[in-house]
């Protein structure tokens, strides 16, 4: 036998672009998007789920708002506004009283709308009402009457506070 009969055959492989390096990128970058696909989903939910208690704190922080120029509305208008964080109605009606109530649906949280022909505050959704002037739910599905503010007029503006 020759030597070259015996001796093996060496065979060199060099790497190449589907060997474990490049596989090992490939998966940590996979995975590095899904963490911050991952992320992206679960936020919302925290900020949904976040507590009631905290909420509730952060909005009773707020005890009045100022409204500028608001005493110039006329009779039989309104006025949209935030109340902390929330939209609340200043409602100036055609015998001169001034009311101002928290503009969202105590039945799903929906924003309700003042409707100054029928002189009623109605909440869109699911057909709910309210009395204009008291804020007392008058029919539909809400379970309880809109919130009340105290109402002071000033010669600057139209003070909103917690009753």
């Amino acid at each position: 036998m020759t030597d070259s009969a015996i001796s093996p055959n060496i065979v060199r492989v060099s790497a190449e672009a589907g060997e474990p390096g490049a596989r090992r990128a490939f998966l940590t970058a996979a995975s590095a998007a899904g963490l911050a696909y991952l992320a992206a989903l679960a936020y919302p939910v925290y900020r949904y789920l976040e507590s009631p208690s905290e909420m509730e704190l952060s909005e009773s922080a707020v005890t009045e708002v100022t409204l500028k120029d608001a005493q110039k509305l006329p009779a039989g208008s309104v006025l949209m506004y935030k109340f902390g964080t929330r939209p609340a109605l200043l409602i100036h009606h055609l015998d001169g009283r001034w009311i101002s109530m928290t503009a969202v649906c105590t039945h799903l949280g929906c924003t309700v709308q003042y409707q100054p022909q029928q002189d009623r505050i109605h909440c869109a959704c699911h057909g709910g009402t309210y009395n204009a002037y008291t804020g007392a739910n008058v029919s539909g599905p809400p379970p309880k009457p809109l919130t009340l503010y105290k109402v002071a007029l000033n010669p600057t503006g139209v003070l909103v506070s917690r009753t």
